[in-house]
Formats: structure tokens, sequence, C-alpha cells
């Protein structure tokens, strides 16, 4: 090691505080890059497990095979694992009363394909042979079909066709019907006897809405059903970009005519040609690296910029006595390599550990979260290690660059006079009269010396601002997120809420006998409308009228019509909260109706929410009932409608309608009076529930209800949304945290070198008769002038990322712009307190100098 390594090694110990200071700044930016990386690795990792617990593992789909194909596949070099897949179709489900799901459907699988795909047995064993299968448990439970293990079942599978269509209608295609019936029709291929092995949990891949339950039966390769297309599902060896051309060779070889790719779980591994998701993220990752190293190039520069500042005098007095120029820079990099050093390996471990302590915590709320069932991991590679060493080491190094540049130019004459730092002129440092009529000379003198180290001073002004606008930006978009769940969430009076889409109560009404049940609303629903006359208008929907231009239909304007049906009970209910005689209502031959007068809605032009009349009428007027068919375009009269009661009481589970629009309630028996046969078809029925224990109920509605049902439960809903705003909390909170800590480290280590700098100044002033009360005065007002100015610069930047922040998310959900006042008096106050620490903590260090010992001015 040569002499002036020797010395830089030296002057590091000497000055322990700021090399601990730089190396912990270095720590913190290394532990953060690799945090932000492992975060990123680790993320996609999930999405990987997540979607092959969901979908099976494979990524090459070869469709409509032979057995010289299967062969010939199965022999490829890069094929790991063949999976043999079927869609062998549908067969009519005898039995059944579920409309929507009529049918069984058929799907065959190889002994791999068990293996690969998530399979749940509930009971007995997999299929072994081509004359076994496995039945979903949920048809039990919605349709009472028992297939008990050792049952044999003779069925004719076909493909569900519509008329005019090639194409067969497949699992995710459901029912298509229409009010006189089924618009499509089975087209038997093969009659086919099976043995009930075992049954299985729903399968993942069956959609809600999908026409068959679910059975699995084994593809026996040597023996393939000739009536039935199999397709080749391939686990490739050597995941790369070559995939999909090495996929398409291989079809094209062996006359294979489709081939599909698992393009989900591919763009995950990044091999997919059209890959938003790895562009988002890693645009993500690198704007957050970037901010980190913008941070820490601030601090780190500080460092040893003020580290040259302080070895001046002895770099002078080297070069005075040989030291070359590139010594000189040298010695700088060596200081930054011997920082380095230290800090990367335990930034790295730090980084690591951090992170995975984050997912200890985060993985408790996860399912919620997300709606994932796996967890997130740790996952460490080579790349993400290296690219948090490289991006350091090129922290460390552009950090360095300019301080090694102006040591090596630093003369032996200016160096040791210590005249190369400030240069000052009268007009550079030149204050305001009123500052010292106001403040005082301590003031003045204070506001000078911010004026004459102005590197120093912007760059504290620089670490004071990221902390400033960082802090607000978060924690107002965070504010943001949990507004618009509360907005998402506003009006749900309920904690589950169960939808039948055909219309049928019957099911819906056995379910308000069960334990636990606190409160109730069971109705039918359907949107009709009405020609209401102008006299009934309410002043809003004039203006309306006017301003747009709408026109009338014969002096009446089109309303639309939510037209409520409520159960016995449920009217009976609602009734005695609106005032009303519930008997006035029970006649269908003379129908009376409960009206919603007052309505609220959202006025998106104004960005403010309006409460106002629905219409200007009284008991007693009628209003006409109207329904259109959009097939034929057919306009009928259901029912002269007479109003019995008018209310702002709302009805469980719904919100009112918006301007132009009316909330019509009546009792069950009339609403199914009222509606024709088209009308009838296109009825909702829904029942909202208030619950003792929403957890328990859900779980035991999902065993009685059939899954062709929609349960919501809102509760566990707003959880998850909670969940959601804590999950990101944790890595944006976290991320400022740390960010701060670089920016507060910058500050006291600028401030206090600055301070240690300064001896000779401040001796000057004591010799010259400033006070200890005078010379604290003029500490405090520095501080204040940091504050002030980074509080100045810092705001309004603040408040411009907060409104774009806020316009991005009003694109969805419309409030109006407020600032997060209690959040700026907060960075108001720890703004002055950081500084002002700054400032004592580096005072308490030189206040006991002797005069003359800080004339002599020698920093080391």
């Amino acid at each position: 090691m040569n002499i002036i390594n020797k010395l830089t090694l030296r002057h590091l110990k000497k000055n322990k505080r700021r090399t601990m200071v730089t190396i912990i700044g270095v720590i913190i930016s290394v532990a953060m890059v690799m945090a932000v990386a492992t975060l990123g690795v680790s993320f996609l990792d999930l999405l990987k497990r997540q979607t092959i617990a969901d979908n099976g593992e494979w990524h090459v789909q070869y469709k409509n095979v032979t057995s010289d194909q299967i062969k010939a596949i199965g022999k490829d070099e890069n094929t790991k694992s063949l999976i043999l897949s079927s869609d062998m179709g549908f067969a009519k489900l005898d039995g059944d009363e579920v409309t929507d799901k009529p049918y069984l459907f058929f799907k065959g699988y190889n002994e791999k394909g068990f293996e690969q795909f998530p399979i749940e047995l509930s009971s007995g064993r997999l299929p072994k042979a081509a004359n076994e299968v496995v039945v979903s448990d949920h048809l039990v439970k919605d349709t009472g079909i028992n297939y008990e293990i050792g049952t044999e079942i003779t069925v004719a599978i076909g493909n569900r066709m519509m008329e005019g269509e090639p194409d067969p209608l497949l699992q995710n295609y459901s029912v298509q019907r229409d009010e006189e019936g089924l618009l499509e029709n089975l087209e038997v291929h093969s009659t086919e006897t099976f043995t009930v092995v075992g049954t299985m949990e729903r399968p993942s891949w069956e959609d809600p809405w999908a026409p068959g339950y679910t059975v699995i039966n084994y593809i026996d390769q040597e023996n393939l059903n000739q009536k039935v297309n199999v397709d080749a599902v391939v686990v490739v060896k050597d995941l790369n970009r070559s995939i999909f051309k090495q996929a398409e060779q291989l079809a094209q070889q062996n006359d294979i005519v489709g081939v599909g790719f698992n393009d989900e779980l591919l763009r995950y591994y990044g091999i997919t040609d059209n890959d938003n998701l790895h562009t988002t993220m890693y645009s993500l990752a690198g704007i957050i690296i970037a901010v980190i190293v913008i941070g820490s190039v601030s601090l780190i520069y500080n460092a040893f910029a003020i580290s040259v500042s302080e070895r001046a005098r002895h770099l002078g007095m080297l070069s005075s006595v040989g030291a070359t120029k590139k010594q000189k820079r040298n010695s700088v990099f060596f200081e930054g390599a011997v920082v380095g050093l230290i800090s990367i390996p335990i930034g790295v471990l730090a980084g690591l550990v951090g992170i995975a302590i984050t997912f200890m915590f985060i993985n408790t709320f996860i399912s919620g979260a997300l709606g994932a069932t796996e967890e997130l991991k740790v996952v460490i590679t080579p790349a993400s290690v290296l690219i948090a060493c490289l991006i350091s080491s090129a922290t460390i190094f552009v950090s360095t660059y300019m301080p090694a540049r102006k040591a090596s130019k630093v003369s032996a004459i200016d160096a040791i006079r210590q005249t190369q730092d400030i240069k000052l002129t009268g007009k550079g440092v030149k204050t305001s009269k009123l500052v010292r009529k106001i403040f005082g000379l301590e003031a003045e003198i204070g506001l000078k010396n911010v004026k004459r180290n102005k590197k120093r001073y912007y760059a504290t002004l620089f670490s004071l601002v990221i902390s400033i606008v960082l802090f607000l930006s978060v924690s107002f978009f965070t504010q943001n997120l949990s507004k618009s769940v509360e907005m998402s969430q506003d009006g749900i009076d309920f904690d589950i809420a169960v939808s039948e889409g055909s219309g049928d109560i019957s099911t819906l009404e056995s379910l308000v006998q069960l334990e636990g049940i606190t409160e109730h609303s069971l109705h039918k629903s359907i949107q009709l409308t009405s020609l209401i006359d102008e006299e009934m208008f309410p002043p809003l929907l004039l203006e309306y009228i006017e301003k747009e231009g709408g026109a009338l239909q014969d002096g009446k304007y089109p309303f639309y019509i939510n037209f409520y049906g409520l159960s016995e009970s449920s009217f009976q209910e609602y009734a005695d909260k609106v005032g009303t005689d519930p008997a006035i209502y029970q006649d269908p031959n003379n129908p009376k109706a409960i009206i919603i007068d007052t309505i609220s809605y959202q006025d998106y032009e104004a960005s403010k929410f309006v409460e106002t009349e629905s219409i200007q009428t009284k008991p007693g007027d009628r209003i006409e009932l109207l329904f259109t068919d959009y097939d034929t375009n057919e306009t009928t009269t259901l029912s002269d409608l007479e109003i019995g009661a008018l209310t702002d009481e709302l009805l469980m589970g719904t919100r009112t309608a918006s301007l132009g629009g009316l909330d019509v309630i009546v009792p069950m028996e009339t609403f199914n009076s009222i509606l024709n046969e088209g009308a009838a078809s296109q009825v909702q029925s829904s029942l909202y529930l208030n619950t003792s224990d929403p957890t328990e109920m859900q779980e035991t509605l999902e065993e009685v209800v059939p899954s062709s049902m929609y349960i919501y439960n809102a509760v566990e809903s707003r959880e998850r949304d909670q969940q959601m705003i804590m999950f990101l909390s944790v890595f944006t909170y976290g991320f400022i945290a740390l960010i701060s800590l670089i920016s507060i480290a910058n500050i006291f280590n600028t401030i206090s070198t600055g301070i240690s700098l300064r001896k000779r100044e401040f001796a000057m002033l004591k010799s010259v008769g400033m006070t200890p009360k005078g010379f604290n005065k003029m500490i405090n007002y520095e501080s204040i002038f940091y504050g002030v100015n980074s509080l100045l610069i810092g705001l309004p930047i603040s408040i411009g990322v907060m409104y774009l922040l806020y316009r991005s998310v009003n694109a969805t959900f419309e409030y109006g712009f407020s600032l997060p006042w209690l959040d700026i008096l907060f960075v108001i106050a720890a703004i002055f307190v950081i500084v002002s620490s700054a400032m004592l903590y580096s005072i308490s260090k030189i206040k006991k100098e002797n005069i003359i010992d800080g004339l002599k001015q020698e920093n080391i």
C-alpha cells in the first residue's frame, strides 16, 4: 500500500463520526436496492406458483393429436413431461332442476395430468382406466344427485352447438337461452359407461357460470377414443424465448394442426413476446431504484466532498512534496473503495434480512389482499445480488468522481491557505436591510453564512425537500386509497348478499331461516321505464333537460324505473319503517306502490354529491310502467300503478336511482302479477343479510347454496380492501422511512461537518464580542432559514404531485381535492426538529472550544 492510501486510511480513522455516517448511508442505500430487486424477483415467483396452483404447470399445448404424434412429442429432446388432456364433451344431467347448469362436463387426463393439474380428491381414488371417473362433490349439494363410489353411469356425450355456429360451445360459455327456452342443443357423438371411483373438490378452472359439473376420467394412451379430440400438453426442459419457434417447428414436422401456449405462466418467466407485466414491474423497480440512487448519491457525494475539503491542506502539502494529480485523485477513489468494501456486503445482507422480515409480516394478510393461496418467499438470484452490487458500486463511483477531480486540481498554495472552497463577492452574500432591522445582526450573519456556503446549503436543502415530497406524496396516496375504499363501500348496509339470476326465490326463501341472521331483505328486481308528465319533474331535471336539449315525448320524459318486489315479511318491515299501512298494498287488482322521492347521486361535472327530489308527486297519483323487449324493440304497458306513499327510506342492499330515475317498491304478489312473460325472464332475485358472524354465515351458505348462485360478503370485501391498503402501506412507508434515514444522515453529516469547518469563524465572532446568547441566536436563525426554504420549495412540489395523484384516482372516484393538513403540519414540525437537532448536536461538539485553538483552524 502506498503512502497516499495509508494517509487516506488514517484520515478515515481520525474522522470516525463522518466515516460511520457515510458507511451507514451506503449500507441503507445498498439494502434498499437489494430489497427492491429481491421483491421484484420474489413477487414474480409468487405469481408463478399461484398460477401453477390454480391452473397447473404446463408450457405448450399441441391440439388434436394422434398416437403417432404423441410419441413424436414425447421423444422431443425439450419435452420434460407429457400430459394428455381431452374435453370429451357434455352429457345431460337427468333429474337436475338447476336450469343454468344442466350438464355433466367430461374432461380426461393421463397419470402425468393428475400430477401436474390441481385436482383435490375428497374421497376414493383417481381413475386408472378409461372407464373410471371422479365426480365433483358440489354436484350432490346443488342437485341432490349422488353418484356414490362404485356406481355405474351410462351417458350420451356430445358437443353443445348453436344453430348457424360451426364451432361447439366450451365449458367457459354459460348456457345459451331466452324466455322461450334453450338456444343450444347437444349433438351426441358417443355413449359411454363409467364407474365412479372417487369424488373431488370443485376444480379451480370451473367458473361459477360454467354449464357443466366437471367429471374427470382417465386417458389411455395406448387405446385412444377416436371420437374424442386429445391434446398433448408439455412441460419443457429448457425455458427460453426459442420455445415458440421450437414448438411451431415440431408441430410442422409432425403435421399437428394447432399449437397453444400457457401465456400467463410464460409471462411470469419473462419469455412471452408481449410482456406488459415485466415492463411495468421493471419500470416501477427502475423508478424506485432511481430515487434511492439520487438520495444516496446526494449523501455519499456530500460525504466525500466534505472529506476533500477537510483534507485540502494535507492534499496541498502532499502536492508541494511531489504528489501528482493522479495520486490525489486516486486517494479519493481509494476512500470510496474502502467504504464500498465495508458497506456493500453488509448492505446486501441487511436488505435480504429486511425483506424477509417484511414478508413474514405481510404473509399474514396476503391471502386477503391479493386473493392468493401461496405465500411470498424470499427468492435470491445471482442476478439480483449482482445488480445490487453494481448499482451500489456505480453510486459510490459517481459520488466520488467530482470530489476526486476537485482533489486532483487543488494547488499547493490554495490548499495551504484554504481559499479554494469559498470565493465570495459582496453581491453574493448581500442581504436585505430588513433582516437586520427585524431579526438583528445575528440573523444577518446566519443568512450570509447560508449564502456563502451554497454547495452545502443546496445539499442540505435537497435532502430536506426529497423527504418532504416523498412523505406527503405517499401519505396522500394512501389516504386516497382509503377514501376510495370508503366510497366504494358507501351505502352498503348489509353483511352478505346472495343473488339468483333466474328470478326463482324458492332457495333464497329457505335461507332466511338460518341461525345467526339478525336482519334480512328478500326481493326481486327489474328495470322498467315510465313516461312522466312535465309537472312532476324535479327542478334539477328541468335544468338538465334545458341544458342538454333533451327532447320530450308528448311533454313527457322517459324515467327509468328500478322496480322491486319484496317478500311478505320484508315488505311488512319496510312499510313499518316508511310509516305506511302494508295492508293497503296487498290487492294485485288495484296495485299500489311505495316510491322513494329523495335521491342522492354523484354529479360528475360538479365533482360533488347531490341530494334532491326524484319526482314531484303525492299519494294517489298514478304512474304507468312500461317494458321494452330489446330483441324485438317492442314496448308493452304493464300496469297503471297508484302511489301509496312517498319516502326517503332506502331498501336494504340498494342505492337510490339517479336524476331521471325512480325506485318503486311493491309486495311480491303484486310484482309477479304485473310482469308479463318477457319481463319475467329478466328478473333478478336477491337476498341481503345482516348476521351475528359474517364469516361463519358465508361458510354455512356455501354448504347449502347451489354453486350457480353468487355470494358476496361485503364485510370480507371491506376487510380485503383494508388489507390491500395495509399491504401497500408496509412497502411505501418502509421506503419513505429508509429514504428519510438517508436524507437525515445527509443533513446531519452536512450541517455537523459544516459547523466543524467554521471553528475559526466562530472563534473570530467570539473574539470580537459575540455573546453565547447571540451565538445561539445566530445558529437558531440558520436553522430557521434551512427549514423555511426547504418548506417553500418542498410544499409546492408536494402539492403538485398530490394533485396529479388526485387526478389519476379522480378518473374512477369523484371527490373534491383537499390537502392533508395534519400531515403537512407534521412535516413542518419534523423539518425544524431535524435541522435544529443537527445544529444543536454540531454546536455541542465545539461549544467548549478555546478561542485561540479555534483561530488555529486545524480540522483534524
